[in-house]
């Protein structure tokens, strides 16, 4: 549950997905990587016939991402807090950030494998100007109108996932993918559950990636293994 506070912040990297720099050596495995992670990220879409609903009574030790090593880690007791509705709110949020990281984690890892597209993000700014920074310093480059578009996309998608049907705080389906509304989703009930363990675990792993790119991009050295990086 200490997830739903850690990647407040991070939704600002996405755009490193549409900049990059000069490693095409690294091409093929972020393509991997980033279908990987697209794969694993609609383990939560509804399926015909296995529904993901939360159930509001459920025990935290049987819902998806209890897994070992650390099967409901929970030291401060937070997943005790408020009522049923309370936990598959944090569940919800929790799930948002993961997906948020993965993608954040993997434009980040794309600027630095030479992509970008051709031609210009506005009358005066080139994606393949902004493939020559670092990524953060392309976001900060990014025209104020373009961070709004990026903003405004972010909140419509958060208004529908959060307006659809039943609220997840009362037995609904959990949050959706918006765009785009893909579904991979297994409609078998133990295969669902092994999907949604990894989406959750690959999840809170890039929480601490994209933690970590950005506290090597700021504080030099606070990072050893990224130490000597140019994308850092």
């Amino acid at each position: 549950w200490y997830c739903n506070w850690l990647c407040s912040s991070i939704t600002i990297i996405i755009i490193p997905l549409f900049q990059t720099s000069n490693f095409k050596q690294i091409n093929m495995k972020i393509a991997a990587l980033f279908l990987a992670l697209t794969s694993s990220a609609a383990a939560f879409a509804p399926a015909q016939q296995a529904r993901t609903s939360t159930a509001v009574n459920m025990k935290v030790d049987e819902m998806p991402g209890s897994t070992m090593p650390f099967k409901t880690f929970d030291p401060l007791g937070l997943a005790t807090l408020g009522s049923e509705s309370t936990l598959a709110w944090f569940r919800a949020a929790e799930l948002k950030h993961c997906r948020v990281a993965m993608l954040a984690t993997t434009g980040y890892l794309v600027q630095a494998a030479g992509w970008h597209f051709p031609g210009m993000l506005s009358s005066d700014v080139s994606f393949a100007s902004l493939s020559a920074m670092k990524p953060l310093d392309a976001w900060a480059a990014v025209p104020e109108g373009g961070k709004q578009q990026i903003y405004a996309t972010i909140l419509l998608a958060e208004i529908i996932t959060e307006g659809k049907g039943t609220h997840y705080t009362k037995g609904g389906d959990l949050p959706t993918i918006v765009f785009p509304p893909v579904n991979f989703a297994s409609t078998d009930p133990e295969k669902l559950k092994i999907s949604q363990d990894r989406e959750l675990n690959n999840g809170r792993l890039a929480m601490i990636a994209i933690m970590s790119f950005c506290a090597a991009a700021n504080i030099p050295g606070s990072v050893p293994a990224l130490v000597g990086n140019p994308m850092f």
